[in-house]
Formats: C-alpha cells, sequence, structure tokens
C-alpha cells in the first residue's frame, strides 16, 4: 500500500535527469540502467519496456527497470512492494531478475506464487570493481575486435554464452541473428577485446555497458583447451588497462557466480575488489 504523498507510475523522458540522478547514488551497482537511461532517454521504444519510479512528493526515491532483464535501482526490501504489481503485468517479457541480493531476495517472496518457476536462481554473485591499473602483466595479444573477426569470434560467444548461462543464444527463434547482431555492436563500439591462435579465440571479454563512472564488463571466456595457463588473469588485466587507459571509463565492475572459484581468484589476482553481492533469477 502507498503511504500518503506516494506514487508510482512510469518514467518518460521528462524524468531521465531525476533518474540518472537517482542510479548515480551508487553508480557503480548501478551501471546497467544508468547507462540504459542515457542511452533511450527512457522512450520506450527504445528501452524495449519500461522503467518505473516510486515517488515521495515530488522526488523519486526508487526506480526499476522491466524489459528483458528485470533490474532495481537504489531500491531497499522495503521499496519493492511498490513495483511488485507491476512486475507480474509484464513477467512474460522478463527473462532474469538480477541486483543487489537483498532486494531481489525480498521482492521474488513477494512475486514468486504468481510468477513461474526460475530455471536457475543464483544467490549469490560477488560483484566486484577496480579503479586503478593492473600491477599484474596484461597479456599483449588481447585486443580490440575487428568486423573481420566476427566469423571467429560469434561461436566463441555462442559457446561462453551456453556455459554460463546453460542454454544456447541460438535456441529461439531469430536468436541467432540476434544474438550476433548484438556482438557485431559491440564490436562496432570498440567494446570487444580477444585473443586469438590458429585454433580461434583464446581469450575474450566484452564491455556490456558504459556510463561516465563505470564500465560493466561480460563474457569473459578462455577456450576450454587454454585453461590453466593463467590466460583469464593476463587477459582481464588487458582488458582493465584498456578501459581505463583509454578514458572510456575510471572504474571497471562485473559480478561472477560465488562457485566460479578459479574465476574469482583470478580476478583478485587482477586486483578487483568485492563491494556488493548480487543474485539473479533466470527464467
Amino acid at each position: 500500500m502507498l503511504r500518503t504523498r506516494e506514487q508510482v507510475r512510469v518514467l518518460g523522458p521528462g524524468d531521465r535527469d531525476a533518474f540518472i540522478a537517482l542510479a548515480e547514488q551508487d553508480p557503480v551497482v548501478n551501471v546497467f540502467a544508468d547507462y540504459r537511461a542515457r542511452l533511450t532517454n527512457l522512450d520506450e521504444r527504445w528501452l524495449g519496456g519500461q522503467v518505473w519510479g516510486r515517488f515521495e512528493g515530488d522526488r523519486l526515491v526508487a526506480g526499476c527497470h522491466l524489459g528483458a532483464n528485470l533490474v532495481p535501482v537504489q531500491c531497499t526490501p522495503d521499496d519493492v512492494g511498490a513495483f511488485a504489481d507491476v512486475a507480474l503485468r509484464r513477467r512474460s517479457t522478463v527473462g532474469t531478475i538480477v541486483g543487489p541480493a537483498e532486494v531481489v531476495v525480498a521482492l521474488w517472496e513477494l512475486i514468486e506464487p504468481r510468477w513461474a518457476t526460475p530455471r536457475e536462481i543464483r544467490r549469490e554473485q560477488p560483484h566486484l570493481e577496480m579503479r586503478r591499473l593492473p600491477t599484474v602483466p596484461a597479456d599483449p595479444c588481447v585486443r580490440v575486435t575487428t568486423p573481420q573477426d566476427l566469423d571467429v569470434l560469434y561461436p566463441a560467444c555462442v559457446a561462453m554464452y551456453t556455459e554460463e548461462v546453460g542454454v544456447s543464444p541460438e535456441n529461439d527463434a531469430g536468436g541467432g541473428d540476434l544474438y550476433r547482431a548484438r556482438i557485431q555492436q559491440l564490436i562496432g563500439r570498440g567494446w570487444s577485446m580477444a585473443s586469438f591462435d590458429d585454433a580461434g579465440v583464446v581469450f575474450k571479454a566484452e564491455v556490456a555497458c558504459v556510463t561516465p563512472y563505470a564500465a560493466q564488463v561480460q563474457g569473459v571466456w578462455v577456450r576450454p583447451d587454454r585453461r590453466g595457463e593463467g590466460l583469464s588473469t593476463s587477459g582481464m588485466a588487458a582488458v582493465v588497462s584498456y578501459v581505463i587507459s583509454s578514458g572510456l571509463a575510471p572504474v571497471v565492475s562485473l559480478y561472477v557466480n560465488s562457485w566460479n572459484t578459479a574465476a574469482r581468484a583470478a580476478y583478485a589476482r587482477v586486483g578487483f575488489e568485492q563491494t556488493a553481492t548480487f543474485a539473479t533469477l533466470m527464467f
């Protein structure tokens, strides 16, 4: 139930600055929603979904991105009730619910009885940040990819996605074309990095989103036959060095599954430190 002078509504272009200011209260944790707001101006035609806000008087105090991903923004566990009914109305569009663990858990407790059973629940995902250049050596073979790399890079991206998520991005009708277009887009922006040998991609990673405050990295992958050589450490050192030295963003962030001890150890060697804990529900 809303308290006196509270309002929950869809945000639009006129709310862009207020929403970005909300996200900037924790700009690295909220990098995805902040990036989406800057990219789309909260116009539903470009969002492919909606962003909702909870107001106290005229002040925006919490938000929720509802598209392929449901992402709470500056919500406390007490805020999620304001967005539960809205989330339920859009549940057919949501593939993942992701964000700070305590908020995701609180929201899920409210909507679980009327939502589909998750394909997987990842309750503890350390959120990591790095604000300086690495002291470990960067792999000199890791470079920004080009359109000419697409045919070699794309199968590695599919392999990474399938290994990480448990389903192929090509499963749905048109899924392969959409995913390939996404990889092309990242290459075009200079947000895809990889190293190669005669057998194909050795290491790869992508920058998923960028704001003036942070860049979030995703899709970190080493080809199975080259694992155990320290390539994730030197590869991520190259990615961090590029992002910070090029001025793309001053902070590099990512989140990782708690059970992935090898990846967590590699990120720690590079210099990443945990600043929060995320949770993800996948449908």
